[in-house]
């Protein structure tokens, strides 16, 4: 046994004398004191077996934060933790040129998509932007307007002078693809959550 062991077991037993001279000094019926003293004890043990498994609590909260707030990342430990929306994919608001935006976060993307509005009203002028490229995908070949975004903010990431396309066929998505994860130092998928290393 460790020193910081034998200083848990003392404080342990350092509880349980206090428990035990507080029913004691009342003078109850010996049922009711043993009722408390084990009401006593499943209190204990249920703060014990939550500070045991406070980090897996942690991970239930945020779970359930996501489910409240699911298109609003969670920053934990330098990271920042995307629930799974309810349709499979992830999303996301984050702020172009000062607009708050809504993404889908697709690595089957190449390039980082605004939708025809969404450039709009972050202020990029997408009608007189670079000449039109041919973009493949999953709907077929379509032609997309160069743009660049000046400023990204999705929570605690910052991206300046990032590359992106606009075309109507977009609808009213707004994408952002590999480029953008490319530019962290690591994501991944782990238990239904999206995790971003900036």
């Amino acid at each position: 046994m460790t020193g910081g062991d034998g200083l848990s077991v003392v404080m342990i037993m350092l509880m349980l004398v206090l428990v035990v001279s507080a029913l004691a000094a009342r003078r109850l019926p010996p049922a009711t004191f043993v009722k408390m003293a084990l009401g006593w004890l499943a209190i204990f043990m249920a703060g014990f077996l939550i500070y045991a498994y406070r980090h897996e609590f942690a991970g239930l909260g945020d779970r359930l934060r996501g489910a409240l707030y699911p298109e609003t990342p969670v920053a934990q430990g330098g990271e920042l933790r995307i629930p799974m929306a309810s349709d499979g994919h992830f999303w996301v608001r984050a702020n172009v040129n000062g607009t708050e935006l809504r993404f889908l976060i697709d690595s089957g993307a190449t390039m980082t998509a605004l939708s025809v509005d969404g450039a709009r009203s972050a202020g990029i002028d997408i009608d007189h932007g670079g000449f039109p490229v041919a973009v493949n995908t999953a709907n077929g070949l379509i032609y997309a307007r160069r743009l660049r975004i000046d400023r990204l903010e999705l929570a605690n990431v910052v991206r300046q002078d990032l590359g992106a396309i606009s075309a109507p066929e977009f609808g009213d998505t707004n994408v952002l693809g590999m480029n953008f994860l490319s530019s962290l130092q690591g994501w991944g998928v782990e238990q239904g959550t999206l995790i971003l290393r900036p």
